[in-house]
C-alpha cells in the first residue's frame, strides 16, 4: 500500500487530537503501519493545532511536508487555507464551513478573508465543504463536529461503516457514544 497522509487541522479545544486518535485506530485495526503526531501552537488559547497521520506499508515518520498531504480535515475554513500548501496536487480538503475569528479580526486588526473556498478551488485544491457545526448541532452536541468531519472522511477510504463504528468505540467515551455515532453517520450521509 502507498503511504497516504492526512494532516488533521484546526482551533484548540475543537477535537482534532480525538479525530487523529480514531483514523489511527481504525488502521491499527486493519493492521495497516500507521504514525501519528500532534503539534500544538495555542491550542489552549484557541490557537492553530495541526496532527498528521501517515499510514501505508511500511512509515518511518509521522511528518507530513509541504506538498505531501493526500488529504487536509479542516474544522475551520481559514485554517483549510493557512495549510492549503501541504496539499499534494491532487489532494483534497474536507472542511467545516465554521468560521472562528482569530485574535486579528477580534481586535479590528484585520478582516476575516471572503471567499475562502472559492479561493482554494481557484488555487487548484478539491474543496469538499460542509456545515459541520450545524450536523454535531443535530447529533445532539455542538463538540461532535471532529465526528462529522471524519464521517465526511469516510467517503475517500474503503473502509465498511462497522469497522469505523468499532473504532469509535474504541476511542469515545461510553457516555458520549451515541452522539458522537450519530454525528459520524450525519457526516458520512451528506
Amino acid at each position: 500500500m502507498e503511504t497516504k497522509n492526512v494532516m488533521i487541522v484546526g482551533v484548540g479545544g475543537q477535537g482534532s487530537l480525538l479525530a487523529s486518535k480514531l483514523l489511527g485506530q481504525l488502521l491499527l485495526t486493519k493492521g495497516i503501519d500507521v504514525k501519528v503526531s500532534e503539534v500544538h501552537g495555542m491550542s489552549q488559547r484557541g490557537g492553530s493545532v495541526e496532527t498528521y497521520v501517515r499510514f501505508g506499508d511500511k512509515v518511518y515518520s509521522p511528518i507530513i511536508d509541504k506538498g505531501e498531504a493526500d488529504f487536509i480535515v479542516s474544522f475551520e475554513l481559514l485554517e483549510a487555507a493557512r495549510y492549503l500548501p501541504y496539499l499534494k496536487k491532487g489532494g483534497v480538503i474536507v472542511t467545516n464551513t465554521q468560521q472562528i475569528d482569530p485574535m486579528p479580526v477580534v481586535t479590528g486588526a484585520a478582516e476575516y478573508p471572503s471567499d475562502l473556498v472559492k479561493k482554494m478551488e481557484d488555487a487548484g485544491a478539491k474543496v469538499d465543504a460542509l456545515d459541520c457545526l450545524s450536523l454535531a448541532e443535530e447529533a445532539g452536541t455542538s463538540k461532535a463536529v471532529n465526528l462529522v468531519l471524519m464521517g465526511r472522511l469516510s467517503h475517500y477510504f474503503e473502509f465498511s461503516n462497522d469497522e469505523w463504528m468499532k473504532a469509535i468505540e474504541d476511542c469515545v467515551p461510553e457516555k458520549f457514544l451515541s452522539a458522537n455515532k450519530k454525528a459520524f453517520e450525519l457526516g458520512a450521509n451528506k
